[in-house]
C-alpha cells in the first residue's frame, strides 16, 4: 500500500494556547505517522517561501479575495496583485509572530486525511469534531476588520505539490526519519 507524506505547520496560536499534544494525538489516533518534527521560530524569509510558490499565485490569492468579498458585498479598488501581496504580508507576518511546530505526517491518504481533520480554512466553516472546529472562532471576516490572518490553528498541505515543496521548505531530506511503527500492521497489512 502506498504511503503519502504531508507538512502540517502548529502555527503560533496553537503554541500560545498549549494545543501541541491535544493536535498531534489526533493526528496519531487515526493512524497517521510522525516522521518528522521540529519547534522553531520562523523567519520572514521562510514564511514568504512557504506561502508563494509562484508570482502566479500571488494574483491567484488576491483574486480569490475579490471573488469572496464581492460575494459579501464588499467593493475593492485593489487589483488582485495588490491585494494578493496585502494578504501574504500579513500572513508572513502571523507565521512569524511565534514558534511554530512544523512536522511531516506519513499514512495511506495522509494529505485528504490531514486536511478532513483539520477542517475547513475558516474556523467558521469547520465541522465539530475537526481541529478548527473544536478550539477556533475566529473567521475572515474578523480577521479582515482587523487587518491580520485568520487564525486557525494549523496549516496543512492541500495537494501532493504542495506537500512536497512545502516539506522542503521546513525539512531537510535527512530529518525525515523512515522507520516502521508496529501500528502499520494493524492498518494496512
Amino acid at each position: 500500500m502506498t504511503q503519502e507524506k504531508t507538512l502540517v505547520l502548529l502555527k503560533p496560536d496553537a503554541v500560545q494556547r498549549n494545543l501541541i499534544g491535544e493536535i498531534i494525538s489526533r493526528f496519531e489516533r487515526v493512524g497517521l505517522k510522525v516522521v518528522a518534527l521540529k519547534f522553531l521560530q520562523p523567519t520572514a524569509q521562510q514564511a514568504r517561501k512557504h506561502y508563494v510558490k509562484n508570482d502566479e499565485e500571488i494574483d491567484a490569492l488576491g483574486q480569490r479575495s475579490i471573488e469572496g468579498k464581492k460575494k459579501s458585498g464588499v467593493e475593492t479598488s485593489e487589483t488582485p496583485r495588490q491585494l494578493g501581496e496585502k494578504i501574504v504580508s500579513v500572513l508572513i507576518d502571523f507565521l512569524t509572530s511565534g514558534p511554530v511546530v512544523a512536522l511531516v505526517l506519513e499514512g495511506h491518504q495522509a494529505i485528504r486525511i490531514t486536511r478532513k481533520l483539520v477542517g475547513s480554512t475558516e474556523p467558521l466553516q469547520s465541522d465539530m469534531g475537526t481541529i478548527r472546529g473544536d478550539f477556533t472562532l475566529d473567521s475572515y471576516a474578523i480577521a479582515d476588520e482587523n487587518n491580520r490572518a485568520v487564525r486557525n490553528l494549523v496549516h496543512a498541505s492541500s495537494s501532493q505539490f504542495d506537500a512536497e515543496y512545502e516539506t522542503a521548505v521546513w525539512f531537510g531530506p535527512d530529518e525525515i526519519i523512515a522507520y516502521e511503527n508496529p501500528r502499520e500492521t494493524v492498518l494496512y497489512k
